[in-house]
């Protein structure tokens, strides 16, 4: 599994992302991406990119305000990147998965939030480590979303243990 976290710093460019996907596809290993808007471009043939709904609406051109425009929206962004499978993170609105053809959504399960920072590092660390146990890009969404429920409660970058996912998931 390869995760890709472009923070616009510098690092993720045209060249080191074909040159990861291209060595990833030959040799079968799925690439994660959490993007960044310009480089939207640069993400062709990853996995899975996960974008926030700000940055899918920039991309599909469109407001995501229902479940239906956020799969809409994923239809859209998938296209124009040319990848497999697309996750939104909607906050408050939960998530919406396309797994190539496959719509599904997950309510937000946050109680309380306290602080975002870091939800999205935490949902995409979560996908790439369920994925990597065999799971479905569903099931994986499932567990990402539960995850980062339980770091958005949290002030400040925040991790998750495996304790408080399995309480979070039991409370739920």
């Amino acid at each position: 599994m390869i995760v890709v976290s472009d923070y616009l710093k510098g690092v993720v460019s045209q060249g080191v992302m074909s040159a990861i996907i291209q060595i990833a596809a030959e040799r079968r290993i799925p690439v994660l991406v959490d993007p960044k808007i310009p480089h939207i471009g640069y993400y062709r043939g990853a996995t899975l990119v996960t974008p926030n709904h700000h940055e899918a609406e920039v991309a599909a051109h469109m407001r995501i305000r229902t479940p239906d425009d956020a799969a809409r929206a994923a239809s859209v962004f998938k296209e124009r990147v040319g990848c497999r499978s697309v996750l939104i993170t909607r906050g408050e609105q939960g998530m919406c998965l396309l797994d190539g053809t496959e719509e599904a959504h997950f309510p937000a399960v946050a109680r309380e939030v306290a602080d975002v920072t870091g939800a999205g590092d935490t949902v995409i660390a979560t996908l790439a480590l369920t994925l990597g146990t065999g799971a479905t890009t569903a099931q994986a969404a499932w567990l990402a979303n539960h995850a980062a429920g339980v770091v958005v409660a949290k002030f400040g970058p925040a991790t998750v243990s495996p304790q408080e996912l399995l309480e979070a998931i039991v409370k739920a």
